[in-house]
């Protein structure tokens, strides 16, 4: 379908996306956002889907950049859950083609909504780092890889496993956990974003002005993240949870409110 670039496509965008950026860099979810605006300006679900990992890349470095620099994330220490990430999301790439995603899109809506009540009703998320369960090599071969795999083979929500990948198993507080995630969601970003690039699914002019949005939004919800932590991932975490999964299970069973 032929597409009209006009002024006011772009504002309308860029202003979507300056949106997803924000609450993508404090709770994930903002895909819910985007990738209906996608369809609804006139792209096909695959390039839609394409053209979105485009513009969250450009999200999720900058919030990652944000966190690097505050030194809520050394990136030495991730390099291991980096490189499995990146593989993971290439991994997962290709076993969407392969493979029939339907039981995992049956599942998927319970798993998001658990973990939207494991941050509602936790009493040990703080600032504070706990002790670990899972050591970086094993984190990197079971949380980042597996979290990879299922972000190139589907993907809502990733962001909020991540999140909970590092709270529960590698013991960080939770404003240092949703940084940890975002810089690995980037790494699964970037993956995914050169598989669809291949494959010629991306419209980079629409996807380079929302990047540009992405890069406004997710700087402000960085900062928001180094100065209020808990106060306002929590809420949000626990809101995007249950919108995810409200979204996906109208999808499923065809309900009209979305």
């Amino acid at each position: 379908m032929e597409i009209e670039f006009t002024l006011q496509l772009a504002l309308i965008l860029f202003t979507v996306a300056l949106v997803a950026g924000f609450i993508d860099a404090i709770a994930g979810g903002g895909g819910l956002i985007t990738i209906p605006t996608l369809m609804w300006v006139g792209l096909s679900p695959a390039a839609a889907l394409a053209t979105n990992k485009l513009q969250a890349c450009g999200g999720s470095f900058f919030a990652s950049v944000y966190f690097v620099r505050k030194g809520m994330v050394k990136l030495g220490q991730m390099k291991l859950s980096i490189v499995c990430a990146l593989c993971g999301a290439a991994v997962g790439t290709i076993l969407v083609q392969m493979v029939d995603a339907g039981v995992l899109k049956l599942l998927l809506p319970f798993l998001i909504l658990a973990i939207g009540c494991y941050f509602l009703f936790a009493k040990n998320l703080t600032e504070g780092d706990r002790a670990r369960v899972l050591q970086p090599t094993a984190f990197a071969f079971t949380v980042a890889l597996g979290v990879g795999i299922y972000d190139g083979f589907f993907g809502p929500g990733t962001g909020s496993f991540f999140a909970l990948g590092c709270v529960t198993l590698a013991g960080f507080g939770l404003a240092k956990a949703t940084a940890h995630a975002k810089v690995l969601n980037f790494a699964t970003n970037i993956s995914s974003l050169l598989f669809f690039a291949l494959g010629g699914k991306v419209v980079w002019l629409l996807g380079l002005v929302m990047l540009a949005g992405q890069a406004v939004g997710a700087t402000l919800g960085s900062r928001l993240v180094v100065t209020k932590g808990t106060k306002i991932i929590r809420p949000l975490v626990v809101t995007m949870s249950l919108a995810m999964s409200l979204k996906l299970l109208a999808e499923q069973y065809h309900w009209d409110f979305f």
